[in-house]
């Protein structure tokens, strides 16, 4: 297709209003979204009378005047310090230093909790669905599979608790020692997702904290506010009131007290590390505050001589542009041996050139709207960048925008004086860097202060069994002839260095927001007479041999 062609479809990019898909609406005839001054505390929703703030779609509409502008989807509400301190409050009372309703009930009256929270989740899909797509432009379907796999992943972590539950119901004997060791709760936990994912992500700090017995505060992400709303009378009715409790509003204002709270004893959080590092400096008593944190990538793509360029190609695409790229599993800095970097390069282009853009509920899409705004610009400002040093957009369409979309730019040859090569564009860009040593590669893997994953392109075992050698000491997840990715969500998810801290599947997230706790006595008759006794009387939740099925 011809780029004036292209670049026609693209300043034609915004609907008018009124031709918008009611199908695909959120709200009839286009009006606001009502729910958004809704928030959760102590086991009631309440409707927020103070501040608010107004919530703008990525995507533009034009109005009866002819003006293209974000549309206004509603309103979010803006908390203050004292209605986010009554937040903090409810969980510190519902978890009761361990001896609350919540943290005191068996394991599978938790888990009932739990899979009825599923059940009402699964009752709102549509209107979530709807809001995601408009609150941060993803695609109708990533929307649909953003929920879906959200709730797959709930039925998942039952599972693997009730495993978990059973593997701590016998006891054990050593040295004339008898034990029984179980994972109890750390307590109250504060739970923050990001914008890009945020009900999957959300719910993957979320769940595994409660369905353990912590008492959470969620705060919802500055992106992704309103599709939480149809999910808040679904917690108030599942759970005790004070285990959940969701709030909203800006970070300083409402996570301040919680974080400076010194009964907080865990935090999850998804976002940058340098946010990370200015939350937990704020608690009183840091050595008491356990943290699973998801951070920056950088994630390289490492494309050897005997690549099979068009897997390469195919994967790359996938890796570098899922949801625009912004994802921390991106495909994020491609390295390509210099005797095949003009051919990969060549086919990279025109996959990127071909694939294809519009509004989220467009049939096919893969490139829709940012939902950051000044996103477009900070990304024109990396390619103008490497432009001023020697690269350009490899592809015809490269660069070329409307507002908040973005169309990719493949930029090559890139080097380690672009500011490309160094920052997480968390977007639709792939700097394409050419190489002659791996070692050169090995270089920059080791030097960058990321450390989540790799993926590694060839077929020769001499060359790849060695460089998978190395990778594993820099990285947590190597990929063999396949993007980075985070699924399936039974595997170890995580990171070094500025990464990560704990680790995210299904199981290990059980262990994150718990700890090992355990009962034991000298084997001998009295003492086995008097565990006898609590398991025939059942006068302990904790010591007890039943098995969840």
């Amino acid at each position: 297709m011809a780029t004036t062609d292209i670049r026609s479809r693209i300043e034609k990019l915004w609907p008018k209003a009124h031709d918008v898909p009611g199908t695909h609406d959120f709200a009839p005839g286009g009006g606001l979204y009502e729910r958004g001054d809704l928030y959760l505390v102590d086991g009631e929703v309440r409707k927020w009378s103070g501040a608010m703030e107004k919530v703008y779609s990525p995507l533009c509409v034009e109005g009866r005047d002819g003006q293209i502008a974000p549309r206004l989807i509603g309103h979010a509400a803006s908390l203050d310090a004292q209605t986010a301190g009554e937040a903090m409050g409810a969980a510190v009372r519902a978890y009761e230093r361990g001896r609350g309703k919540w943290p005191q009930m068996k394991v599978a009256e938790r888990i009932q909790c739990v899979e009825h929270f599923a059940e009402l989740m699964s009752g709102t899909r549509e209107e979530v669905v709807r809001l995601l797509m408009w609150e941060i432009g993803k695609s109708r379907k990533d929307c649909e599979k953003e929920f879906d796999r959200t709730v797959e992943y709930i039925h998942d972590t039952v599972d693997a608790l009730k495993e978990v539950d059973r593997s701590g119901g016998r006891f054990q004997l050593h040295d004339g020692i008898l034990a029984q060791i179980r994972r109890s709760p750390l307590g109250v936990t504060l739970c923050m997702g990001p914008y890009n994912y945020p009900l999957n992500e959300t719910f993957t700090t979320l769940i595994p904290a409660l369905i353990m017995g912590n008492t959470v505060v969620c705060k919802l992400p500055r992106f992704g506010v309103l599709c939480s709303a149809p999910l808040l009378r679904c917690f108030a009715t599942a759970f005790p009131a004070g285990v959940v409790n969701i709030v909203n509003g800006d970070g300083p204002v409402v996570v301040g007290p919680a974080i400076s709270n010194e009964h907080l004893a865990a935090l999850a959080f998804i976002g940058s590390a340098k946010v990370a590092n200015i939350l937990k400096r704020q608690h009183p008593k840091p050595n008491r505050l356990r943290c699973i944190l998801g951070l920056n990538a950088k994630n390289p793509g490492i494309v050897l001589p005997d690549a099979d360029l068009d897997l390469t190609v195919e994967q790359v695409v996938m890796g570098a542009l899922s949801f625009n790229g912004q994802r921390c599993t991106a495909l994020k800095l491609i390295f390509v041996h210099k005797s095949i970097a003009d051919a990969f390069v060549a086919k990279l282009a025109a996959a990127v050139d071909a694939l294809p853009f519009g509004l989220p509920w467009d049939p096919g899409v893969k490139l829709t709207p940012l939902p950051e705004p000044g996103k477009a610009e900070y990304l024109q400002g990396l390619v103008d960048d490497a432009a001023q040093l020697g690269a350009k957009s490899a592809n015809r369409f490269g660069g070329l925008s409307n507002r908040s979309f973005y169309f990719p730019s493949v930029l090559y040859p890139v080097n380690a004086k672009m500011r490309a090569y160094h920052e997480e564009q968390f977007g639709p860009v792939i700097p394409v860097v050419p190489y002659e040593d791996v070692k050169e590669v090995l270089d920059y893997v080791t030097a960058v202060p990321f450390g989540q994953q790799a993926s590694v392109f060839g077929h020769h075992p001499a060359v790849v069994g060695p460089l998978v050698d190395v990778l594993v000491h820099e990285v947590c997840r190597v990929n063999l002839n396949a993007q980075c990715q985070r699924g399936p969500d039974v595997y170890p998810f995580t990171g070094r260095k500025d990464s990560a801290e704990g680790t995210l599947s299904v199981g290990d997230a059980l262990r994150c927001f718990s700890i090992r706790s355990m009962v034991a006595a000298p084997s001998n008759g009295a003492n086995k007479e008097l565990l006898q006794g609590v398991l025939l009387q059942r006068t302990s939740n904790f010591i007890n041999t039943d098995y969840i099925f």
